[in-house]
């Protein structure tokens, strides 16, 4: 990410291809949900959301940042309802007023 203030860039690819080797030898709740974010804008938010959909439910209910990511990966697929859904989740289990009001924000952009 540090290259975007020289490049205005952020290399999507490179960042999937980190995350895809931190979880081959640490893997790790937050890494899967982070290379399903980093994936999901290298390689289509369809792919991110399909590697998201791949965890363990029971494993990432309770996790903020999951149906933050969800959201958004809905919300590029156009699946607005169900992005909202997901924005309300994350804004359910986070306790920053900061990041609530984010998230809210977020959801209140969607048609």
């Amino acid at each position: 990410h540090s290259q975007r203030a020289i490049s205005d860039q952020t290399h999507w690819l490179a960042i999937a291809l980190l995350y895809e080797e931190l979880l081959r030898i640490a893997p790790s709740q937050g890494a899967a949900v982070s290379a399903a974010a980093a994936i999901g804008r290298a390689r289509g938010s369809a792919v991110g959301l399909a590697l998201l959909e791949s965890l363990p439910a029971a494993d990432v209910s309770a996790y903020q940042p999951y149906w933050a990511v969800r959201a958004h990966l809905l919300a590029d697929l156009g699946r607005a309802t169900e992005a909202r859904a997901a924005y309300e989740s994350a804004v359910g289990l986070s306790e920053d007023p900061q990041v609530r009001a984010y998230l809210l924000a977020r959801s209140a952009t969607l048609a």
